[in-house]
């Protein structure tokens, strides 16, 4: 029997917040347009290769923003299959309109919680890749253990992934990358690819963001971690 305090522990810890912005008027005829068209039911086991009408690599984005990155890669890669996994509505919404004003078709969208999706709705030894792109750092000391890369995320990768598969983080606060390095490297079951041993150039498949670009300018700067599972 579980005590008092036990029960009171939340059972996740969440990495995210969800922010609903104010969808414009064209994120909301996307949404009422094409919702059905590129979105997946959460409640729903959907074999893959059936939705795409194809058996190629699936990748996963995490947490895809605005979707703009996304979309890039996908017109880039007709050849491979996406899963955008984001919990802001607008983002969505702006992701459907890329897609269907591009004629973009491999891409599919889950607007709910990343780590609940790929738990249950991700076979596992699937992934081809799982790209993490600028995640909410949680800046502060004390929110640090709302981050979502650590043992348990590594974890839940390593089963998903599939043998050769890899990892891609990129982010713009340096502690959160040191962070995720140490955390990645601990584990035995991830290889770090970079020649260094620490932070790899950004890979010609990752399309740069506005915000990145502007970031840049700035003399802000910017680290990928891209690691293999063994």
């Amino acid at each position: 029997m579980m005590t008092v305090s036990e029960q009171s522990l939340p059972q996740r810890i969440r990495s995210f917040i969800r922010r609903q912005g104010r969808l414009t008027p064209g994120q909301q005829l996307a949404l009422d347009n094409h919702w059905n068209t590129y979105c997946l039911d959460p409640e729903v086991n959907y074999d893959f290769a059936q939705v795409f009408g194809r058996d190629t690599p699936l990748f996963v984005e995490i947490g895809f923003g605005n979707g703009d990155s996304l979309a890039k890669m996908a017109a880039a890669n007709p050849d491979k299959d996406y899963i955008g996994i984001e919990v802001h509505t607008p983002g969505v919404g702006h992701l459907l309109i890329l897609l269907h004003e591009q004629g973009i078709n491999n891409v599919r969208i889950y607007c709910h919680d990343a780590i609940d999706i790929m738990e249950h709705k991700i076979a596992d030894n699937s992934l081809a890749g799982v790209h993490l792109f600028f995640p909410d750092p949680w800046h502060k000391k004390k929110h640090h253990k709302r981050r979502i890369v650590r043992p348990s995320f590594i974890d839940l990768l390593v089963r998903k992934l599939k043998s050769g598969g890899y990892f891609h983080a990129a982010t713009d606060w340096e502690h959160y990358a040191e962070a995720m390095l140490a955390v990645l490297s601990e584990d035995a079951r991830l290889k770090n690819t970079s020649l260094t041993h620490n932070y790899c150039p950004c890979p010609e498949y990752r399309p740069l963001t506005k915000f990145e670009q502007r970031g840049i300018r700035l003399g802000h700067g910017v680290w990928d971690l891209i690691f293999s599972k063994v």
